[in-house]
């Protein structure tokens, strides 16, 4: 399966690009991510728990960086094992731009799946991956930029948790 989709972030292109090697990051923003350890350099170890139609699972894998030219672009490819359930793997393009608001954040995914996921039918398991995609950089967008409700942060200070972190 591959897609590929665009976000406009309103922070700048090195806060984007710190929050994507952030461990901290990618546990909040990674739907079902319990652990997240390790660093850009060596790879990331996850533990995921997910379920996908009838099929719950614990995913353990690895994530790893490649082709990085600081606040440009990166590759991100990874693997889980769910056990019984079967596995996950697959890649990231990503690439940051700069854009009047301020970081353009292009991706292009593909992922593919084994075991009794592969079960389930393309129907099912891509629009899975879609979801998780679409939440994990909603989460992303929300932990830059802060809450998009105005209910949601009563104060004037609206920055997201990790910018209120590096600033």
């Amino acid at each position: 399966m591959k897609m590929s989709d665009e976000r406009n972030i309103k922070v700048d292109r090195a806060t984007v690009w710190a929050a994507l090697l952030s461990p901290e990051v990618l546990k909040e923003c990674v739907p079902g991510a319990q652990e997240v350890t390790g660093t850009p350099e060596d790879g990331f170890e996850a533990v995921v728990v997910q379920k996908v139609g009838p099929v719950k699972a614990t995913f353990k894998g690895m994530v790893t960086f490649s082709d990085m030219v600081e606040g440009e672009s990166l590759t991100l490819t990874g693997e889980g094992k769910g056990g019984a359930a079967g596995f996950a793997k697959g890649g990231a393009d990503v690439r940051l731009e700069d854009s009047e608001t301020g970081t353009r954040l292009i991706y292009e995914v593909e992922a593919k799946v084994g075991g009794k996921l592969a079960q389930l039918g393309s129907r099912i398991v891509d629009g899975f991956a879609k979801k998780m995609a679409d939440q994990f950089f909603a989460r992303f967008e929300e932990a830059l930029e802060g809450p998009s409700d105005e209910d949601a942060a009563p104060d004037a200070e609206k920055k997201g948790w990790f910018k209120r972190l590096i600033s």
